[in-house]
């Protein structure tokens, strides 16, 4: 960097650079000023582009005084240009207007600032600005941010509306009047910006993110009346499309007329022709909806009624038949059923009782036939040993069970006796016999042995008869 002869000050030299000033050696604030102007000065002269904010010419003066802003950013830059050039650009170069600026930067010392001189100035023609409409369509197309997905519904009776739109303008007027108009009870959440010029673009931007951070506005319109292609330039801004790409409230542009498309209808979640018609597609019609539901209730009365009729008529048509005429026929029927069924039961259960009762006797003589005492009545009787202390019974079935002197019981058909062995060849006088027991006090004599005859036995074919 270069510097200017500096006389001496002092005892020591100023530093030459910058970056060798310190406390004890600052540079003077002339030596600064002079320095950053021989440095602006070298500097070319470039093109700009700039939307004119404010243009004052004053009257007998051969200089005009600008104010330009960027577009997109919140930066901005005075200027001076002759009257002579701006005339030479013509009508179209005023306040508002875009434009390309030929400029040559100028730093004044005095004052410490820095201004743009023009030397050529020439206003953005509406093909140019529609060219990079374009471009910035192809670009956002491409990323997606078109993409019908994407789009949220609408709630069908918003908590809250959202309003952007500009300060006591038509718009407002008649998003608001149609609104209430449709539901009296809807709520506006009112956000009044600028809605043209350079500062549009972060004044819609930031209203709209504001209403997208309120927890009961359930959607957002921004509004705005017609105007020319350039006065709409600020809904094709790619930072203000940005910002509503990425509200997560539904967002409904209603900018302009039929015939404008500015980008913020294809980046909206609905695009509304105008601002009367965003109004009717934010809120229901109270009217209209009132008129549903009364339809539907007369439907639904009619088909009750109908549904009604013809359950009577079917109950008269059951009514009307012969088994339900007389109800008392058919209860005598059904008892005249119930008592012949009671008969065949009791029939039946007689024949089975019988029946089990036949079956019972013959079991009962087929056993009695062949129990032993049966047997018995019929003369047979049964011969056991009559055991000493600590010896078990059992039934003499020969006689070399039964050695003489041995004591038997003899079971009868009624009663028992108890009978002695005696020896076959004794005489009779010397038999002795044995102890006699008798239950039975008509049996006295013992069927199994005898005394008469020269053996003292019974003959062997009366054994076996009674």
């Amino acid at each position: 960097m270069e510097s200017a002869p500096v006389p001496p000050s002092g005892p020591e030299p100023v530093p030459e650079r910058a970056s060798d000033t310190t406390p004890s050696r600052p540079w003077p604030l002339r030596l600064l000023t002079h320095n950053i102007g021989g440095y602006v000065a070298r500097m070319p002269s470039l093109w700009v582009e700039a939307q004119i904010v404010s243009l004052k010419r004053r009257p007998g003066q051969s200089m005009a005084f600008l104010d330009l802003r960027d577009t997109d950013a919140e930066v901005s830059m005075s200027a001076m240009a002759p009257v002579t050039t701006l005339d030479a650009a013509g009508p179209a170069v005023r306040e508002g207007a875009r434009v390309v600026l030929r400029v040559e930067p100028r730093f004044y010392a005095k004052r410490g600032t820095l201004s743009l001189w023009v030397q050529v100035a020439r206003p953005v023609g509406e093909g140019e600005l529609l060219a990079q409409v374009e471009q910035l369509k192809r670009t956002l197309a491409g990323e997606g941010l078109f993409d019908p997905a994407r789009k949220r519904p609408l709630p069908f009776l918003p908590r809250a509306v959202g309003l952007v739109c500009g300060r006591g303008s038509a718009a407002e007027k008649d998003v608001v009047d149609n609104a209430r108009r449709r539901w009296p009870a809807v709520r506006i959440e009112l956000r009044e910006v600028a809605v043209q010029g350079p500062a549009a673009v972060t004044q819609v931007g930031a209203a709209v993110a504001e209403l997208d951070d309120v927890p009961h506005v359930d959607v957002i319109v921004v509004a705005r009346g017609g105007g020319s292609t350039e006065d709409l330039l600020p809904f094709s801004n790619e930072a203000l499309l940005r910002v509503v790409a990425a509200c997560r409230t539904p967002v409904v542009s209603a900018i302009g007329h039929e015939v404008d498309t500015p980008l913020l209808d294809l980046v909206a979640d609905v695009r509304a022709s105008t601002p009367t018609d965003a109004a009717r597609r934010v809120v229901p019609d109270a009217t209209a909806e009132l008129a549903v539901v009364t339809q539907a209730r007369a439907r639904a009365e009619t088909a009750l009624r109908q549904r009604v009729y013809r359950e009577r008529r079917r109950l008269s048509d059951l009514r009307a038949r012969p088994a339900l005429t007389d109800l008392r026929g058919l209860f005598v029927e059904r008892v005249t059923v119930l008592q012949d069924w009671r008969t065949r039961l009791r029939l039946a259960a007689g024949r089975g009782v019988r029946r089990r009762a036949e079956s019972l006797a013959s079991t009962l003589a087929h056993l009695r036939a062949i129990s032993p005492a049966a047997t018995l009545e019929r003369g047979y009787a049964i011969v056991r040993t009559v055991p000493a202390e600590g010896q078990d019974r059992h039934v003499v079935t020969g006689p070399e069970q039964a050695p003489v002197g041995t004591t038997l019981e003899v079971a009868l058909a009624r009663g028992s006796l108890q009978v002695a062995v005696l020896p076959e060849d004794g005489p009779p006088a010397a038999r002795t016999p044995g102890p006699t027991r008798t239950t039975d006090p008509t049996r006295t004599t013992d069927p199994t042995r005898t005394t008469s005859g020269p053996t003292g036995r019974t003959p062997p074919d009366d054994r076996s008869s009674p």
